[in-house]
């Protein structure tokens, strides 16, 4: 998912190849999940014959400043993204190097949804979203409005473009009592943390995911505080581009989790715990709670495996006590046929020859039996469903997908709309591993 330095590069790029030029034509896909708060046709006639001036942001927010108003503002989702027709080392994948550039793009390419043609031929700009997960919207104030309105004055502080107070962070460190994680993904927070940026921070920081934020020393604020600039900024300075990212970052190892499982260049081990629902990536040996956590981490494993651990004990306990309860349900269960005496009562029954097993006896030790099966089975589907997921990289494309519906979409040209399907497949686009 494309975060803050992510964001930079783009906004590099927008200013580099279309700031100062006028947009001659637009041609726009309908697509009332994208586009929000507004339409296609709508988005055509604001775009149309306007000067692009400049592309700012804040966080994982981007807007391109027009003329007049009003001005566009974005957001990419998961795998939203802007792609340029002279360009295509813009892409923030690593592996489309900068002497690229002369390789020949798909155009339009897949998964359009807007298109901006410049005045000087060949210059073109295509927002593309594979999961339409990302958004569109029209902001219609000045521009030096667009922050003081929804949805950016909801969001926090960007720590690049506008810096960290450091009480200010202290300050909220200590009201707060949540998973430290959790807290740097809030936008409300901080603008433009997102999962792998996160993850880094508390790598360089030395600090546990889920250790509370209301714990941590004095000492280590100050760290946190220094690790979020440092961390940030370094990205943005190398405009998301991971081949450039310093050898020591966690970055580097963090990706394609496996069998054999993920590891530094010593050999210390790379563990995974889900915090503030994404998988946190950290190193055990280096990260360290002090303080209180939110899930206590098992000994000689990652806190994921302690997680399933405990799961998995739950379930026999639960099977337990469901054994003993159909026990005592059999020991009440008595089969042979006889006449109640006065007021209901039972007579007596001869007790049965030694070495004679009762019925409910042989019911109990089928059903323990029974119990024990299951659970074996149970254990073997888990851990074999554990493997699986540890063989199974994270970069794996999600277009392997079966059953997707064809979205037929409608092309805006001018406001005027055309009936237009896309072709291709989805196919998803991350940070070069």
């Amino acid at each position: 998912m494309p975060e803050i330095s992510e964001i930079t590069r783009i906004v590099h790029y927008i200013n580099k190849y279309l700031a100062g030029k006028v947009i001659k034509n637009v041609v726009a896909n309908e697509d009332a999940i994208v586009f929000k708060d507004t339409t296609a046709a709508a988005f055509t006639k604001a775009m149309t014959g306007k000067k692009i001036v400049e592309a700012k942001q804040q966080g994982k927010y981007f807007w391109i400043e027009m003329n007049s108003p009003p001005h566009p503002l974005m957001h990419f989702g998961m795998t939203g993204w802007i792609t340029f027709s002279k360009a295509p080392e813009a892409h923030y994948r690593a592996d489309m190097a900068e002497d690229d550039n002369k390789e020949k793009i798909e155009w339009p390419p897949r998964f359009m949804k807007f298109v901006l043609e410049m005045e000087d031929e060949g210059n073109n700009a295509a927002f593309t979203d594979a999961r339409r997960l990302g958004r569109v919207r029209l902001i219609d104030v000045q521009a030096d409005q667009i922050r003081k309105v929804s949805p950016l004055k909801e969001n926090g502080p960007d720590p690049v473009v506008d810096g960290l107070d450091e009480k200010w962070f202290r300050g909220v460190l200590n009201k707060r009592k949540v998973p430290v994680k959790a807290l740097l993904l809030d936008q409300s927070f901080i603008s433009g943390v997102g999962n792998w940026v996160g993850d880094e921070i508390l790598y360089h920081a030395r600090m546990h995911p889920e250790q509370y934020s209301n714990t941590l020393s004095d000492a280590q604020q100050k760290q946190l505080y220094d690790s979020t600039i440092y961390v940030c900024k370094t990205a943005c300075e190398l405009l998301g581009d991971s081949s450039k990212f310093p050898e020591d970052w966690l970055f580097k190892y963090r990706w394609g989790k496996g069998k054999k499982g993920n590891t530094l260049p010593n050999g210390e081990k790379i563990d995974f715990v889900k915090v503030g629902g994404r998988t946190s990536a950290y190193v055990k040996t280096r990260q360290k709670a002090t303080g209180g956590t939110a899930v206590k981490a098992k000994a000689g494993g990652s806190d994921e495996d302690s997680g399933k651990e405990e799961k998995k004990k739950n379930v026999k306990k639960r099977k337990a006590i469901k054994t003993e309860d159909d026990d005592d349900d059999d020991d009440e269960v008595d089969e042979t046929p006889v006449k109640k005496g006065k007021r209901g009562r039972k007579p007596k029954t001869e007790e049965p020859d030694e070495g004679t097993k009762t019925p409910a006896k042989r019911g109990r030790k089928k059903k323990a039996v029974k119990v024990e099966e299951s659970e074996s089975e149970a254990e073997e589907e888990e851990e074999e469903e554990e493997e699986e997921e540890e063989s199974e990289p994270e970069s794996k494309p999600k277009s392997s997908r079966k059953g997707r519906p064809k979205v037929k979409e409608e092309v805006v040209v001018n406001g005027k709309a055309e009936a237009d399907t896309p072709s291709g497949r989805r196919s998803s686009s991350r940070l070069k591993k």
